[in-house]
């Protein structure tokens, strides 16, 4: 039997329904919300690092400290180049940076709408505050702006720790966990692993070596880092302690005496090769090519180095500034590489 009910009653029941499917679904959103972690609940992953807590002209006095770092930050602030480096590869993106210090081949790291976070060794302490950052990552140079970025979002070092290959693999891994991409990471340090082993094979058969920075037309000879142990020996140690090339000077620090070395001294220990860095093309202060304008003279084109086309001018900037990263570390085998052909 049909069975013809009236207009308004249909209207109640459908009414009825869609007041019945709104309590349900305003019941699972709100038993979503109350399953989902709240800021202090978010999964975190921690890093300890031993930071110098004494002051600009003390002797370091190291403390172990440790911070709970966020996964999977939305807004990232880096003042450490080679972070900059290293999360762009693994896919992320830096939200805050001292943007004028970003080598233009690591732009893509940059967020469309990435902020000036200051300089390498100052912050713009407003500015990140008022974006509100997840997390802040220093190291190096910036390495003494912990106390006030700390009040401002989680913050830790990731500057050198160890060797370059140390540093290298700690940093990689680490931000790989934060970032959820743990075998980019992994992937990214083997690849670069066997680069470097490909690299010192053809170091190993090149003869001798001698890594020199050029500055303000003056040299100085590059030593390895045993010699010294300071960051700024070990980034000039990396030709000889990564990529294994041969010192011609088995000491070079005591054979400079600290002080820059003469066009002769080229000359008198006549390397197979010369490796030279542009210290004021890396820091802006020269356009490229003024090392080259430096060592082209009578005696350096009487150099072993110079007759057989073995002077390798190596990319300032990855190799003064950046120190680390893995778009970084493959510009370094790349250079290395150049001997090869």
């Amino acid at each position: 039997m049909h069975i013809t009910r009236p207009i308004a009653t249909l209207s109640l029941v459908a009414a009825s329904a869609l007041v019945l499917a709104g309590c349900s679904s305003a019941g699972e959103e709100a038993a979503e919300a109350a399953d989902a972690p709240t800021a202090s609940e978010a999964e975190t992953v921690e890093f300890s690092w031993d930071r110098n807590i004494a002051g600009e002209d003390e002797e370091p006095e190291l403390e172990k400290t440790t911070v709970e770092v966020p996964k999977n930050p939305e807004k990232i602030v880096a003042f450490e180049m080679s972070t900059v480096d290293t999360i762009g590869a693994l896919g992320g993106e830096v939200a805050g940076a001292p943007l004028d210090s970003v080598p233009d081949y690591l732009q893509d790291a940059l967020a469309d709408d990435a902020f000036n976070a200051g300089t390498l060794f100052e912050a713009d302490l407003i500015e990140i505050e008022a974006q509100q950052p997840d997390l802040i990552v220093i190291g190096g140079r910036s390495s003494g702006l912990y106390e006030d970025l700390s009040e401002i979002a989680p913050t830790i070092d990731l500057g050198i720790a160890g060797t370059y290959t140390e540093t290298l693999e700690r940093n990689v891994t680490f931000l790989g966990e934060v970032l959820g991409a743990e075998d980019e990471a992994a992937s990214a340090l083997e690849d670069l692993e066997a680069g470097i082993d490909e690299a010192k094979a053809v170091t190993a058969e090149a003869g001798t070596g001698l890594g020199v920075m050029v500055s303000g037309g003056e040299l100085s000879a590059l030593a390895p880092s045993e010699q010294g142990g300071g960051s700024a020996n070990v980034r000039g140690g990396l030709l000889y302690d990564v990529f294994g090339v041969e010192p011609v000077v088995e000491d070079i620090a005591s054979a400079t005496h600290g002080e820059p070395v003469s066009f002769e001294f080229l000359l008198e220990k006549n390397p197979d090769t010369l490796w030279v860095v542009d210290r004021d093309v890396a820091t802006g202060e020269a356009e490229a090519g003024a090392a080259a304008e430096v060592l082209d003279n009578d005696i350096v084109k009487q150099t072993a180095a110079a007759q057989n086309d073995r002077i390798v001018y190596l990319d300032p900037v990855a190799w003064y500034i950046v120190y680390g990263g893995i778009e970084t570390t493959q510009l370094l085998i790349d250079d290395v590489m150049q001997i090869a052909s």
